[in-house]
C-alpha cells in the first residue's frame, strides 16, 4: 500500500495544483485527448493543466464536509448547485449522489475552459466544500490483439508466475472477483463463472447499447471511428484510424478465472466466480461511474442501483487515466478496502512514472507493472515507487506468442463467436495478481486486504531480466505466496 498526497483541484485557479490530462488505452502509447462531442452534438467543457494538455470534463465531483446539509440531502445539493450557477453565471445541475456520498454536478452548457473554471471557483470558495475534482475519463490499459498458443505466463520457469503448483493449495473456489471493465461477452469458459453484474455506464453515447445504467453488464462493443475521441495534444485525431471492439473485459476475466476444462485456456483462479461490472464503452469511461461501480462491487450502497448480493472479495481494475489520485477516487478506494475488498489495478502503458496515473498512483490498491517473457519490465509498462509488484503482461514484438493468451470474441463491432487471443499490457498483468489474491482468500478466508497485499509483496522473486525505474517487490510467485500463508 503506497502513500497518497491530497490534490487541490484548480482548473487554472492560482492557489491549487494541476489537473492532469486523460490516460491511455490505445495501441502505441499515450493519448492526452481533447473531448469528443457529446451525444446530440454538444461539446463538453475542458480543463487545462499547467502543461497545456486538455481533458474531457463532463462535470465535477463535489465532496461536502460532513456537517454540511448538502452532504446528506439531495434537495440541499440541488439548491446549492443552483446557487453556484447564479454565482458563476453558468448553468450547473445536480446529477446524482455517488456511492461515496459525494455529489456529481454537470455543466450542461459550458463550452469553454473559462466556463468550467468559474464553476470550480464557485464551489471551492464555499467553506462547506471539502474538495472539487473533475469527472475525468479513463481507459482500458491493454494493447492490440493477436493469436498465440501457449500460456507461458503461468508456468515457464524463466518468467512465468509459478501458478500450477499453487493449485494444489487453492483454486479460487467460492471467491468472487469483480472485473470492473468493458463488460462481458458470452464464452464457454466463462459462462459457468458469471454472477449477476451491472452496467454502470450512465452516458448513452458512451454505453453504445441504446441506454444508460441497467442490470445487463454485457459488452456491446467499444469500436470507434477515426477521431471520435477528439484530438491529442499535437492535434492528431484519436484514435488515428478506425478501431474494432476490444472485448477487453472478456480477456481480463479469462486470465482470472477461465475454466480448466481443456478447451482453450485456464485462469489463475479457475474456480473463482466473476462479477462483471461495466464502466467502459466508447472513448473509455468516467471516474464518477467507476466510483459507483467500485462502491457497489465491494458491497456498498449506490442510490438507484439494486443491492449487490455477491460482494467481491477482490476487484480488478485494468484501466486508468493520466491524472494524480484525487480525493474522490481515494475515498472510494479506501471505503472498498475498509469493507474487506482487495483492489488490484494496472500501472499503465506509457513507459513512465505510474504516480501520475489513477488509480495506479492511489492508496489502498495493489499496483501491478508488466513483465515480458524474459522477465524484463515490458517496454510499455509504467514503473516507479507506487508499483507494488510485477506480473506477466507480455510483449508481442517481435513474437506474437509472447503475449498473454485469454478468452475473447471474434466480433469486430458487435459480439460474434467466442475465440481466444493474446494481448499485451499492464491490463494483462493486473488480473494475474487479482487471481492470486483470490487463491489466497480461498486458502485463508480471514485474510484482510492489507495481509493479502503483504503476502503477495513479501513472496515475490527477483525479475530474471532488467527493470529501470522501479518494479515493486519483484515478480509475483503464486506457489511461494500460497505456501507462506496458513490456511483456515
Amino acid at each position: 500500500m503506497h502513500g497518497f498526497t491530497p490534490l487541490r483541484i484548480s482548473l487554472a485557479i492560482a492557489t491549487a495544483a494541476a489537473v492532469m490530462g486523460t490516460g491511455v488505452a490505445f495501441a502505441g502509447g499515450s493519448s492526452d485527448t481533447a473531448p469528443p462531442a457529446r451525444a446530440g452534438g454538444a461539446t463538453a467543457p475542458v480543463a487545462t493543466d499547467v502543461t497545456g494538455a486538455t481533458e474531457l470534463v463532463q462535470g465535477f465531483i463535489v465532496g461536502y464536509k460532513s456537517q454540511a446539509a448538502e452532504a446528506k440531502s439531495n434537495a440541499a445539493a440541488e439548491k446549492d448547485a443552483a446557487a453556484k450557477a447564479d454565482k458563476a453565471g453558468e448553468p450547473v445541475s445536480f446529477e446524482r449522489r455517488l456511492g461515496t456520498g459525494a455529489a456529481l454536478v454537470e455543466l450542461p452548457e459550458a463550452d469553454e475552459v473559462r466556463d468550467a473554471q468559474k464553476v470550480a471557483a464557485a464551489f471551492l470558495a464555499d467553506p462547506d466544500v471539502a474538495y472539487v475534482v473533475p469527472d475525468r475519463r479513463v481507459y482500458a490499459t491493454a494493447v492490440d490483439p493477436a493469436e498465440y498458443e501457449a500460456q507461458w505466463d503461468l508456468y515457464e520457469t524463466t518468467a512465468g508466475m509459478n501458478v500450477p503448483p499453487a493449485w494444489k493449495q487453492a483454486t479460487g473456489k467460492g471467491v468472487t472477483v469483480a472485473v470492473i471493465d468493458t463488460g462481458i461477452t458470452g464464452h464457454g469458459e466463462l459462462s459457468s463463472k458469471l454472477l449477476p453484474g451491472y452496467d454502470f455506464v450512465s452516458d448513452t453515447w458512451t454505453a453504445n447499447d441504446g441506454g444508460g445504467r441497467d442490470n445487463d453488464p454485457s459488452d456491446p462493443g467499444d469500436w470507434l471511428k477515426k477521431g471520435e475521441c477528439g484530438k491529442d495534444k499535437n492535434g492528431n485525431p484519436v484514435p488515428s484510424g478506425d478501431r474494432n471492439s476490444s472485448w477487453h473485459g472478456t480477456h481480463v476475466a479469462g486470465t482470472i478465472a477461465a475454466a480448466a476444462d481443456g478447451s482453450g485456456t485456464v485462469g489463475v483462479a479457475h474456480e473463482a466466480n466473476i462479477l462483471p461490472v461495466r464502466v467502459l464503452g466508447r472513448c473509455g469511461g468516467t471516474t464518477s461511474d467507476i466510483i459507483d461501480a467500485l462502491t457497489w462491487a465491494s458491497g456498498g450502497t449506490v442510490t438507484g442501483v439494486p443491492a449487490n448480493k455477491n460482494p467481491a472479495a477482490v476487484v480488478n481494475m485494468s484501466l486508468g487515466g493520466k491524472f494524480t489520485c484525487d480525493q474522490a477516487y481515494n475515498a472510494a478506494l479506501k471505503a472498498a478496502r475498509d469493507r474487506g475488498t482487495t483492489v488490484v489495478v494496472s500501472a499503465g502503458n506509457d513507459n513512465t512514472d505510474a504516480a501520475a496515473y489513477s488509480p495506479a498512483g492511489c492508496a489502498d490498491v495493489i499496483t501491478v507493472a508488466a513483465s515480458d517473457r524474459e522477465g524484463n519490465r515490458a517496454a510499455y509498462s509504467n514503473y516507479g515507487k507506487v508499483v507494488d509488484v510485477t506480473a506477466p503482461g507480455g510483449e508481442t514484438s517481435p513474437w506474437t506468442e509472447d503475449g498473454i493468451r485469454s478468452t475473447l470474441n471474434k466480433g469486430t463491432k458487435s459480439p460474434g463467436d467466442e475465440t481466444y487471443a493474446y494481448y499485451q499490457g499492464t491490463s494483462m498483468a493486473a488480473p494475474h495478481v487479482a487471481g492470486l489474491a483470490a487463491l489466497l482468500k480461498q486458502k485463508s478466508p480471514s485474510l484482510t486486504p492489507a495481509r493479502i497485499e503483504q503476502a503477495i509483496k513479501s513472496n515475490t522473486v527477483a525479475l530474471p531480466g532488467t527493470c529501470s525505474g522501479g518494479c515493486g517487490a519483484g515478480l509475483s510467485d503464486a506457489d511461494k505466496t500460497l505456501g507462506a500463508v496458513t490456511g483456515g
